[in-house]
């Protein structure tokens, strides 16, 4: 049966970023497909919440409360999953973000700042989990941004953090074939809570979907299956690739109104 092919039976994932939005939804998505689940983000009460959710679907998850700014904590939940679960198949490294900010605003610790948050987090949780990844035969899925990809105003940080993620991502996974997988997902307007300032505002709600050729904003599940797609033999045959998982974005569907310079 082709559905067998997104089973994820008994496997054991890391999804940093866990308590809200994509991330959790890509936790209980996991479970859902057959895997336990060791989950982090700051928040404890958001993460029981997601673990009770997880247990609903008849599998385990395992609680890491902790800051994932710091690339230590994120590469020690590498440890962990191996220490609770005995195995580790899959990493998310879906931890990340920065806010926007105007060009000359942007200092060049902002910039670093955003570096560390968006790729260094992913390398370290990467690097420390390779060993067990390479006993599996497992794979990373890393979460970027459509604008990595396209031009806006205000985004030069969080931007370019997450163009050094996808392009990273095709270099881990140069590096880690044949027996380790790599590839990102490109991510566009999600209604999650770092969005709430827009999609809870009709006016502008209504801008961004006119403005996405798919009409719509998208939601949380549609990261988390493409998550399984590609964390599962359904997408088996690919590595070092970035899917666009983005309404069809060429261009971004919000602007901020910065002014020009001069």
């Amino acid at each position: 049966m082709i559905l067998d092919r997104f089973k994820l039976t008994d496997q054991v994932a890391v999804v940093t970023g866990a308590g809200r939005g994509i991330g959790a939804a890509t936790a209980v998505a996991l479970a859902e497909a057959g895997a336990d689940v060791v989950i982090a983000s700051r928040t404890e009460a958001q993460l029981s919440e997601i673990a009770a959710r997880v247990s609903e679907a008849g599998r385990r998850a395992h609680v890491v409360a902790v800051d994932l700014s710091s690339p230590e904590a994120a590469a020690a939940l590498a440890a962990t999953a191996v220490s609770e679960f005995g195995r580790l198949d899959l990493v998310v490294n879906n931890v990340g973000g920065t806010y926007p900010r105007p060009l000359l605003e942007s200092s060049v610790e902002f910039m670093e700042e955003a570096f560390r948050f968006n790729v260094a987090t992913a390398h370290a949780l990467t690097t420390a989990a390779a060993p067990a990844l390479l006993e599996t035969g497992g794979s990373v899925v890393n979460i970027s941004s459509v604008l990595g990809r396209v031009s806006g105003r205000g985004f030069a940080a969080y931007g370019t953090a997450k163009a050094a993620l996808a392009h990273y991502t095709r270099l881990a996974a140069a590096d880690l074939a044949p027996k380790v997988r790599v590839n990102a997902i490109s991510v566009g307007s999600v209604a999650t809570s770092a969005l709430e300032i827009v999609v809870g505002n009709p006016e502008l709600r209504s801008k961004m979907e006119a403005a996405t050729p798919l009409k719509r904003i998208g939601d949380a599940e549609d990261i988390a299956a493409t998550v399984i797609f590609l964390a599962s033999r359904a997408g088996g045959y690919l590595t070092g690739k970035i899917l666009e998982v983005d309404g069809g974005l060429q261009t971004p569907n919000l602007e901020l109104g910065l002014p020009d310079l001069g």
